[in-house]
């Protein structure tokens, strides 16, 4: 079962998710929290394998308790808002966030969406791709990204051949299950693979990664 902790302040919101999550089988609600304070707290208290986290709640938000979460290594946090304002996007993502979806998504999606992200995938909604892609990939000084022909971020100097495939994967958006068939190996080998190219890139989602491949020009 996928255990997933629950972060709105809007209660009615969450007895939707939670009914909505209940009828896929696979996934257990484990928790609630209508604020980020609470989130983290329960996520210490409960290890979820995902946090469905609201955007803009009272007190601590959903950016700020994602970077709490991610940091200490507590769950996978899926992004779950109304809005899709760049603020919200990009902070949420650059927090760590491993997805990010608006609540007007179809339920089979956000099913979806929390099995990706509980098996290590990204899920990015498909209305703020573009921009995303067009605002991670620019780079701070002006100059054109390494993917479009300028100079390129070099990666580092300790990542084996196989983990710069596995990089090159991350930057053309595969899964680890399309990781596994690209490159030959089992999906759990490919999750292993991703879990160190992460730490080797010093990053905490496959976003992030994905974008240290462009710059590098390998996707």
């Amino acid at each position: 079962m996928i255990r997933v902790l629950l972060a709105d302040d809007h209660a009615a919101i969450r007895a939707g998710l939670r009914m909505l999550l209940a009828t896929a089988g696979d996934i257990e609600v484990i928790g609630e929290a209508g604020d980020g304070a609470v989130a983290v707290a329960n996520a210490r208290a409960l290890r979820p394998d995902v946090v469905l986290m609201d955007v803009r709640m009272p007190g601590t938000d959903g950016v700020t308790a994602t970077r709490q979460i991610v940091d200490e290594g507590l769950a996978e946090v899926l992004v779950l808002t109304t809005f899709d304002l760049d603020e919200y996007v990009f902070g949420a993502l650059r927090a760590g966030a491993a997805g990010f979806l608006l609540k007007t998504a179809e339920a089979s999606a956000l099913v979806d969406a929390v099995r990706h992200v509980a098996a290590g995938d990204g899920v990015v909604a498909p209305e703020v791709t573009r921009r995303l892609i067009a605002e991670l990939s620019a780079p701070r000084d002006g100059s054109r990204a390494g993917h479009r022909g300028g100079p390129v971020t070099p990666l580092p100097a300790d990542l084996t051949p196989r983990e710069r495939d596995v990089l090159a994967g991350l930057g053309s958006g595969l899964s680890n299950a399309e990781l596994a068939t690209e490159l030959t190996i089992s999906e759990a080998t490919a999750k292993t693979h991703v879990s160190r190219v992460l730490a080797k890139l010093g990053v905490t989602s496959r976003v992030q990664a994905a974008i240290a491949a462009r710059d590098a020009g390998l996707a």
